[in-house]
């Protein structure tokens, strides 16, 4: 925002000349059209935490950003000491600025942080299907390791800057998200997985250190891994981000991103639990859930359950669903022994959670021959009960859309110009490809075996 309010006396005016004044991210929608066309969405939480994807709403990221206009730019408008217009530094500017920032700027390193870098955000976004990627040619193993293990360690550094948002698909946006791709580190080997089979080994060429004249340790290099015919656009990737993320960081969506999610919070669950039963039945199921360590996912003071892009559920969900359903008898059973049951160490992934459900069934399921199997063990959180759970879950989730229908949306969707009304256009992308999550979810447990009748003679 300075540099550009210097002009032509900046040192980085041609390339500042070369950028659009601001990336079309909701973060720059009008404020009622974005509350409008993201209701219901990942964009639409209410919910006071970063991004993951940030699970922060637009309408927070407004509000964050404004105080920091207020305490950090407003006082140096006011001295006069930048020597700029005033006007250059507006909280529209600053806005557009941030857009940009998060759109274009990478996590370089520890030293340097995040910046922007002409030339190396030329390149648009493909999942699954980049051609290129950037490293930082001094990297180092230590540096791999610390700076590489994890996409959400750049991604704290960024959510200070209003979330990562770009725009990638309009021809100009070739930008790196620097909360998944390190120039400290060629790291992205989960987001490799559909590139070329010489891949491999053009990445671990990349952490090679050349030598001979010119050669700089803080040169950028671009590693080819995937080859590209003549004419083709070259692409890069930002990451394994579904379209929430995408969105919210970028301005762009894809359509059947396999990255897709969609999220359940404990509070809809509740709510639907509390309908059934009670508010005090409810609440006790899930503080006995919770007693035996059983979490969602977390972010600050909210809790959340995640939906695959094949509508498979989270597996701590189906457990909270199975100690809702049981029985007052065996509940009070549970609720003794809980503490007996709780393991030392945390949960680190399913085989983890599934042991230590396995533990649960010991006492709600005792065997004659011991607990049954472990896949038996698993199939008890497939009963016709709990997928019927899901489905009402479902329902409720999907009603925070409105009055349209899947239908209706995919009907706008295929009328609607990517080019011409992108806001709408992306939007419905987004809607569209969450609601296809729930289906698919309501698919998935209608698909459990139903519970075997009796027959009365």
């Amino acid at each position: 925002m300075y540099e550009r309010a210097r002009g032509a006396d900046s040192p980085w005016h041609d390339y500042l000349r070369l950028i659009p004044d601001c990336e079309p991210v909701p973060l720059v929608w009008p404020e009622d059209e974005a509350a409008r066309l993201l209701a219901g969405t990942e964009l639409d939480k209410v919910k006071p935490s970063p991004v993951q994807i940030s699970r922060q709403t637009v309408k927070q990221d407004r509000e964050f950003l404004c105080e920091d206009w207020k305490e950090c730019i407003e006082p140096l408008i006011s001295s006069g000491e930048l020597g700029v217009k005033p006007d250059d530094l507006s909280l529209e500017k600053y806005f557009a600025a941030k857009s940009l920032l998060s759109s274009r700027s990478f996590r370089i390193d520890k030293y340097h942080g995040s910046g922007m870098v002409p030339l190396a955000d030329l390149f648009n976004h493909k999942t699954d299907g980049e051609h290129v990627h950037f490293t930082k040619s001094d990297d180092s193993d230590s540096d791999e390791e610390e700076d590489g293990d994890d996409q959400s360690n750049a991604d704290s550094d960024e959510e200070e800057d209003g979330d990562d948002q770009s725009n990638a698909d309009s021809g100009e946006e070739g930008d790196v998200d620097q909360s998944n791709i390190d120039l400290v580190e060629e790291k992205d080997d989960d987001d490799q997985s559909n590139a070329s089979a010489d891949e491999p080994s053009t990445v671990e060429n990349s952490t090679a250190k050349p030598s001979g004249e010119g050669y700089n340790d803080e040169d950028l290099e671009m590693i080819i891994v995937r080859d590209a015919n003549p004419g083709d656009e070259v692409y890069n990737t930002y990451g394994t981000m579904g379209n929430a993320a995408l969105l919210h960081r970028y301005g762009f969506t894809e359509l059947d991103n396999p990255y897709d999610i969609v999220n359940i919070d404990l509070t809809l669950v509740t709510k639907w639990c509390s309908s059934k039963y009670s508010h005090r039945y409810a609440k006790a199921r899930v503080s006995l859930w919770h007693k035996l360590g059983y979490s969602g996912c977390t972010s600050e003071d909210a809790e959340y359950f995640e939906i695959s892009y094949d509508g498979e559920p989270q597996l701590e969900l189906l457990i909270l669903l199975y100690i809702i359903f049981l029985e007052p008898e065996v509940y009070d059973k549970l609720v003794c022994v809980a503490e007996d049951l709780v393991g030392d160490d945390d949960q680190h992934d399913e085989q983890d959670t599934i042991d230590s459900f396995a533990k649960v069934v010991e006492v709600t399921r005792p065997a004659k021959n011991g607990v049954e199997k472990l896949p038996d063990v698993k199939k008890l959180l497939q009963s016709e009960s709990i997928g019927s759970a899901l489905s009402s879950i479902a329902d409720n989730r999907e009603s925070l859309y409105g009055s349209s229908t899947l239908k209706d949306d995919e009907e706008k969707l295929r009328t609607c110009s990517p080019v011409g009304e992108r806001n709408i256009y992306h939007s419905l992308v987004l809607r569209v490809s969450e609601r296809k999550i729930l289906g698919r979810l309501r698919k998935h447990a209608c698909s459990w075996p139903k519970t075997k009748k009796r027959k009365h003679t």
